[in-house]
């Protein structure tokens, strides 16, 4: 199979789970043996444009003309059986959709996040969980400045998902949602439903799995108020306050919160804060965890450390919402608990710390959730099904098209 993937990459200096999907995905394809090419935009690049360039990028967000011609030009060349989208802000667009149309390429999309119906992606505002856009105009997240607290940053996202949302159902022929509980909230905004398919990501097989009880409980992602740090900052002092679990608190990542945390953990004993591991840094930190730590307040359309941790045989301690619901069975795979409320973690983190035994049960069931649903083999049935369903129904539209074209001509005669 020939395989164009559009993805434009998220900045280097924060982790992406969203670069390391689409990373990860094109290797198990080209191992697998499929020929897959990459059209990319990198948001790095928008620091060494020139004044004029980088006031142009809002601009571009909405739509992109010079990419729908280079696109179109290319996809008319080498002509892939489909085309994979991902991220398309801020230098792509939704120009990607008709470049896909002007060539007759079907294309399939993953949503990483709930950008359909949301123009952060997020479905929260000041920390608590936010639907006013859902199915409506985007104004309020205007009103608000949802992207970046800015009102100005938020316009060319919110303009984007207005002149754009029939775009993206009509010319999408599958969406790959990342999971059941993001489907069923864009099912609900409207989005067509006999075009959401639910596909998790899948993670590589790390090659190790934990050899013991663990040394510390981790948190692995990016420092900001949505994925639940400063709610885990709070957990860990109530912790703290009641003699602590016996092992520390490991922070790796970076982001809005860095200083926060630094400051936080400065001085202490029992917590380390590292800073960005790499790839190899991570899955050491997991594999000697005695449980990593999801805390996230807004809805999670997936969870990707969650199934790194259980593909190391690791439990995970998660907000008991959005994804982490069906990537977690409470008290078999991990537990969960009650979202924002830093009581329910304190107390989680304490049991899951706490009874050992459980705790190594908890941790071979979850290697086997991993096994079953988010190996690289499961992945790889899953994404060449889908491809296959939407190369389908794009050859049986055609088809349609032409017969009803053959019946006009008839008719007209």
């Amino acid at each position: 199979m020939h395989v164009l993937v559009v993805h434009n990459r998220y900045a280097s200096a924060q982790p992406s789970g969203e670069n390391k999907v689409v990373d990860q995905e094109v290797e198990l394809l080209r191992a697998a043996g499929h020929r897959v090419e990459v059209f990319e935009r990198r948001s790095d690049d928008i620091a060494a444009r020139s004044l004029p360039g980088k006031v142009a990028v809002p601009l571009l967000v909405p739509w992109n003309p010079a990419v729908r011609r280079e696109l179109t030009q290319r996809l008319r060349s080498e002509r892939p059986d489909v085309v994979h989208v991902h991220n398309v802000f801020p230098l792509l667009s939704p120009a990607v959709l008709a470049a896909c149309a002007d060539a007759g390429v079907p294309a399939v999309a993953t949503l990483h996040n709930y950008t359909q119906v949301c123009p952060p992606g997020t479905l929260q505002r000041d920390g608590r969980p936010c639907t006013e856009c859902v199915g409506s105009a985007p104004l309020p997240a205007v009103r608000h400045g949802c992207y970046r607290n800015s009102r100005l940053a938020t316009v060319p996202l919110a303009v984007s998902l207005s002149v754009n949302r029939r775009r993206w159902w009509s010319g999408v022929e599958r969406f790959f949602c990342i999971s059941a509980a993001q489907r069923d909230v864009l099912v609900r905004s409207g989005m067509p439903a006999e075009r959401l398919a639910v596909k998790h990501n899948f993670v590589p097989d790390p090659g190790t799995t934990r050899q013991g009880g663990g040394e510390h409980v981790l948190y692995l992602g990016r420092l900001a108020e949505a994925k639940g740090v400063r709610l885990l900052m709070v957990a860990w002092d109530e912790i703290a306050a009641q003699g602590g679990v016996g092992v520390p608190l490991v922070i790796a990542g970076t982001g809005p919160l860095e200083r926060e945390v630094t400051a936080w953990a400065a001085g202490r004993d029992d917590v380390r804060y590292v800073g960005l591991y790499d790839t190899a840094e991570c899955q050491k930190a997991i594999a000697r965890s005695v449980a990593v730590v999801a805390p996230s307040t807004w809805l999670e359309a997936f969870g990707l450390v969650v199934v790194e941790a259980m593909a190391a045989g690791v439990p995970v301690v998660a907000a008991g919402h959005g994804a982490f619901v069906e990537l977690v069975e409470d008290g078999v795979t991990g537990l969960l608990h009650q979202p924002g409320e830093s009581a329910s973690l304190a107390s989680c983190i304490r049991r899951i710390a706490a009874e050992p035994d459980h705790n190594r049960e908890m941790g071979h069931a979850a290697r086997l959730r991993y096994e079953q649903g988010f190996s690289p083999a499961v992945g790889l049935d899953r994404l060449v099904d889908e491809y296959r369903t939407a190369i389908a129904g794009r050859s049986a539209q055609t088809r349609g098209g032409q017969t009803r074209a053959s019946r006009g001509d008839g008719d007209s005669r």
